[in-house]
C-alpha cells in the first residue's frame, strides 16, 4: 500500500507545493511532501502558482522550499516528478529510489512532462496548472 508520497519538480516553489496540496486534499490520511531537485530553499511558493491554487481551494502560504534529502527518497512508498529528466536525476542521486520513481503525468496520454513555468507568463501557470489537477485526478483511483 502506497502511504507516503515524494512530490518532485527543480524549485520547489511552482509546480510540486501545487501538486503536493492537490493530492493532501484527495488524499487524507496518507504522508504527502515536496521538495527541489534544487529547491529555491526556504522561498514561498510562487505568487501565481499560489493564486491557480487558491482558486480550486488550496492554500500555499505556509509552503517553504526545501531540497529533497536521500532519507526522503528512501521513506517514499511512491515518488513522482515532472519530467523524464527528473527520473534520471532521482536514480543518479539514490538508485535504490529509481524503481518507485514515476511521472505524474504517468497514467496521462502520452505521459508528457510538465514544463516548468518559473518566470514564464500568467498562460504557462494555467497550463502548468491544469496539467497538475489532471495528472492528480488520473493517480486518484490508483492511491486510494
Amino acid at each position: 500500500m502506497i502511504n507516503d508520497i515524494l512530490v518532485l519538480c527543480v524549485g520547489n516553489i511552482c509546480r510540486s507545493p501545487v501538486a503536493e496540496a492537490l493530492l493532501k486534499a484527495n488524499l487524507p490520511g496518507k504522508t504527502i511532501e515536496s521538495a527541489g531537485l534544487g529547491a529555491l530553499v526556504d522561498h514561498e511558493a510562487d505568487p501565481t502558482a499560489a493564486e491557480l491554487a487558491h482558486r480550486v481551494g488550496l492554500d500555499l502560504t505556509e509552503h517553504r522550499a526545501r531540497q529533497i534529502t536521500t532519507e526522503q527518497l528512501r521513506r517514499a512508498d511512491l515518488i513522482l516528478v515532472m519530467s523524464e529528466a527528473q527520473r534520471a536525476q532521482v536514480r543518479a542521486k539514490d538508485p535504490v529510489a529509481a524503481g518507485k520513481t514515476m511521472l505524474l503525468t504517468h497514467w496521462l496520454p502520452g505521459k508528457p512532462d510538465i514544463p516548468d513555468p518559473y518566470k514564464k507568463s500568467r498562460e504557462a501557470f494555467e497550463h502548468v496548472h491544469q496539467m497538475l489537477q489532471d495528472s492528480v485526478k488520473a493517480w486518484l483511483p490508483k492511491l486510494k
